[in-house]
């Protein structure tokens, strides 16, 4: 039935409707909506989880498979750009929950004005949509592919959606958390259970090694769209981004303090590296395993490989095991987009809605904002049905949340950083991304005498693209700029608005402290001063406390060995 085994089919329905009713239960006392979008009460290991499970999901192991059918071992760099980010996650946790926000909009507002927050509400909304519908197309291509065709890819997205919407709408973020700790250990295993059964049959790496001839795809960064310039580029634009993503105020500020934060988002993400080794090496073990069944490597369905290896070896484990795997995908999924669709709904209700309706019960926001995720969700599965590739999904998403990102830091750094500075820097982003996939600006950068010698075009099959990483440098440095120069020629933020946001940024959470309203400091809470690097020019870069500095320094030691590591597998 529906291409799977008796046995396969009832551990898929059992877990999927325990997750459903977990949530449902674990939310059911949500009454406000600071408790139902923002809870401050987790420890560690929960952050854990919920930043490995809201940054994990089954459309990442598809694109890695899918990059990797493409490009080869250099494929792993579509999940691995936010490699170089990770030891940065350890200062940027700590800074969002000394916010005190609800939403990362109540932030924009705090250091420019309601209208940037409104206009980071908009863009937040679009980012999610589209970030919705990248992991429900993931999961229509994982279905497919595991049921043989039995199931459809609208179908399969479609009932995705309708899981997590009922337990994500009942329960709020709290849910979301509690959820995504179950969900992030199914993921953990099923994202290595295929690899030691596609090694096997492939002779290990050894035999991958023999029957790959072609030396590029086995090459972390090989001639080709995924070089190092590309790498380098991709991995300025997530850090820029990754602020300026919703959820990550969840991820960052729902822990008892900037501590759990801090494990949480880095020690979070570094697990999710694993598992991104785990796909790859899965994928090109499959494609040599294809090779050695007589298969092209033309013959391969990119998006569909992952899913088709685990139909094809999972049975061979034990009955059930294919209901399993498929039950923990799509478990990092709805992992994911409920996290997601709260993040959402507390934009459009927080930062949108609530301003406009202030004389609202909260009985009132709460529906609005079940409503909202709705209505979001709506607009993910639609892109999800339109995109024709979960790559082709993840570079749009890809360039959404930097456009507002570049506001977020220069706003940070710099005191004279202003309201028209923030606009100018989004809309300039977003119209030079626009420009620079217009035919006939590509005809004309196309004929320019370096353009052979940079490398600034790009073949996307018989049609001319600017080559990514400089398109990249194109909207990121015009956005920068334009934020700079009208800001210089625009009226400054008021000294007071500016000191608030300042003193949030530099008093630390204390585990007494009782929040009476987002983005202010309590009553019983001093400003605390911090000794700064660099004044000069208006600039704001305070010198790093020393947990901020053994903490960095041990995320990038993970980071090289995780590198390094994985180069000695290919050795």
């Amino acid at each position: 039935m529906f291409g799977l085994q008796a046995t396969d089919l009832v551990f898929l329905i059992v877990y999927l409707l325990a997750t459903a009713i977990l949530g449902i239960w674990v939310g059911k006392g949500a009454k406000a909506t600071s408790e139902f979008f923002m809870p401050r009460r987790f420890g560690k290991l929960m952050m854990i989880m919920n930043a490995f499970g809201t940054g994990t999901a089954s459309d990442q192991a598809v694109t890695v498979a899918s990059g990797t059918a493409r490009s080869g071992l250099s494929g792993i760099w579509y999940q691995w750009l936010w490699l170089f980010v990770t030891p940065f996650y350890w200062l940027i946790a700590p800074l969002f929950r000394r916010f005190r926000a609800v939403t990362t909009a109540d932030v924009y507002e705090l250091r420019f004005d309601r209208s940037v927050a409104g206009l980071f509400a908009v863009v937040g909304m679009a980012s999610l949509a589209v970030k919705t519908g990248l992991l429900l197309k993931g999961t229509g291509a994982l279905v497919v592919a595991c049921t043989g065709g039995a199931v459809p890819a609208n179908a399969a997205i479609a009932m995705t959606a309708l899981l997590f919407l009922v337990y994500g709408t009942a329960g709020g973020l709290s849910s979301a958390i509690v959820t995504d700790f179950v969900q992030g250990l199914l993921t953990l295993v099923f994202s290595f259970l295929i690899l030691p059964f596609v090694l096997r049959e492939v002779g290990g790496l050894a035999g991958v090694r023999e029957t790959i001839q072609d030396p590029a795809m086995l090459s972390m960064v090989a001639p080709g769209k995924i070089s190092l310039f590309f790498v380098i580029m991709m991995a300025i634009q997530a850090l820029v981004g990754i602020v300026a993503q919703p959820f990550i105020m969840g991820v960052a500020g729902a822990g008892k303090t900037e501590m759990e934060g801090r494990v949480g988002m880095m020690f979070g993400n570094v697990v999710k590296r694993f598992c991104t080794m785990a796909w790859s090496v899965t994928a090109i073990a499959g494609i040599a395993w294809y090779i050695q069944q007589g298969t092209p490597r033309s013959d391969i369905v990119p998006d569909q490989l992952y899913g088709n290896l685990a139909q094809t070896f999972l049975p061979q484990m034990l009955p059930g095991a294919l209901g399993l795997f498929l039950a923990g995908m799509l478990a990092a999924i709805m992992s994911s987009c409920d996290a997601y669709m709260l993040s959402s709904a507390a934009l459009f209700t927080q930062n949108i809605y609530r301003p406009l309706r202030a004389d609202k019960v909260e009985s009132h926001y709460l529906l609005v904002g079940r409503i909202t995720g709705v209505v979001i969700v709506g607009f993910g599965i639609a892109f999800a049905f339109w995109v024709p590739s979960v790559i082709k999904a993840l570079e749009i998403w890809f360039m959404i949340a930097p456009m507002m990102g570049i506001a977020f830091w220069i706003g940070l750094l710099w005191r004279r950083m202003t309201v028209s500075g923030a606009w100018a820097s989004t809309l300039t982003g977003f119209a030079s991304w626009f420009l620079t996939t217009q035919p006939a600006v590509i005809g004309v950068i196309s004929r320019l005498p370096f353009a052979e010698a940079l490398k600034l075009i790009w073949m996307e099959g018989n049609k001319q693209t600017l080559y990514l990483p400089w398109q990249i440098a194109v909207y990121m440095g015009a956005a920068a700029s334009a934020s700079v120069i009208v800001s210089l020629f625009t009226r400054p933020v008021v000294e007071e608005k500016l000191q608030r946001f300042y003193d949030l940024t530099r008093t630390p959470i204390q585990e007494t402290e009782e929040l009476q309203k987002p983005c202010h400091l309590p009553a019983n809470v001093t400003p605390q001063c911090r000794k700064m690097l660099v004044t000069t020019l208006g600039l704001e870069i305070p010198a790093p406390s020393a947990t901020s500095m053994w903490g960095f320094a041990v995320g990038w030691t993970i980071v090289i060995a995780i590198i390094l590591g994985f180069a000695w597998i290919w050795l």
